[in-house]
């Protein structure tokens, strides 16, 4: 394993404090505590913060910034943040009109954003995103994991946000993203954590993984590897089954890398979606491409479909200036 690393034990934290050298005009990072918030808050405006195992960037901090996220808790890779940085985060951006917590569905984030939300003694709420559709639904299954489908969500909320709208407000459109997005992955290799040194697991050359989640699990099936096209058409169906009867046909449309896959190839990817997309009678209206909520270096990508209306595509379009992402600004 080649890793451009000085110890495993102190990655998070050394590249939290590159992250603050270089984007020190928008965030700044807390080292004690393990958290990053914006360097300009927005006075009297509802707080967004997310967080969640490092691993994943950009996700949570590089969304961290006008129009998005307010804070996000990092904690060690694939390991969710304590209640103590997450009480700490909504603590130093908390400016009088509340917070919501924006959570993916993982039993170790769910669990400490709850205890979080217990030590706190001001208005909040939260939002739990489940847009991963590859988990069957059974006695045994928590529900849908939080995927890449979080990236929509704090994006549209992080909008509204910053428009002002109020916390009971947030929390519905919140809700209705949330059943609204949904995602599916493929994974062409497995990803190496840095303190273990070998892979998760192992794919021979014409394997591939459905239905992975972001943190190097196995995915839910292991087929042969398949082309661009007959992978896109998999993955769309899967997704488009499990999304509501859109009213007006128009969707946004994510293609997310898990942090090895080229561009090239995400770019590509995003053509075989559109195709698909379309032959289901659905209108992509908005795309992003690229890696936003990666696994280390895994190889592949998943794609996420969010339904669109006037309002979401909207709020969507609205500025946005954090690290990872910036337009309108």
């Amino acid at each position: 394993m080649k890793k451009l690393i000085n110890r495993p034990e102190d990655i998070v934290a050394e590249s939290l404090e590159g992250l603050a050298i270089s984007h020190s005009d928008i965030l700044v990072v807390q080292p004690g505590a393990r958290f990053v918030r914006r360097r300009t808050l927005g006075r009297g405006k509802v707080a967004l913060v997310s967080g969640g195992g490092s691993g994943h960037d950009p996700l949570h901090a590089g969304f961290v910034g006008k129009g998005m996220l307010d804070a996000a808790c990092m904690g060690e890779i694939f390991t969710s943040p304590t209640p103590d940085q997450i009480v700490a985060a909504i603590n130093a951006v908390e400016t009088g009109a509340g917070t919501l917590l924006v959570v993916k569905n993982y039993d170790g984030d769910v669990m400490n954003f709850d205890m979080a939300a217990e030590m706190c003694d001001h208005a909040l709420r939260s939002i739990l995103v489940t847009d991963d559709v590859s988990i069957p639904i059974d006695g045994r299954s928590t529900g849908a994991r939080g995927v890449a489908g979080t990236l929509i969500v704090e994006k549209i909320l992080g909008a509204a946000a910053e428009m002002g709208w109020p916390l009971d407000r947030l929390m519905i459109l919140g809700e209705r993203l949330v059943a609204q997005t949904k995602s599916m992955g493929v994974a062409l290799t497995s990803c190496t954590v840095p303190a273990n040194r070998t892979p998760t697991f192992e794919l021979n050359d014409d394997e591939m993984e459905l239905g992975v989640g972001i943190h190097g699990e196995r995915g839910q099936t292991r087929v042969k590897l398949d082309n661009a096209d007959a992978i896109a058409r998999h993955l769309v169906s899967k997704v488009l089954q499990c999304l509501p009867v859109s009213e007006s046909g128009d969707a946004l449309i994510l293609i997310n890398g898990f942090g090895a896959t080229p561009l090239i190839e995400l770019n590509l990817m995003a053509r075989s979606v559109d195709q698909a997309v379309r032959h289901a009678g659905l209108r992509p209206m908005r795309y992003l491409v690229g890696n936003y909520v990666t696994a280390l270096d895994m190889a592949g990508c998943s794609v996420t479909i969010t339904l669109l209306d006037a309002e979401i595509e909207a709020l969507w379009d609205a500025p946005v200036h954090t690290s990872a992402l910036r337009w309108g600004c």
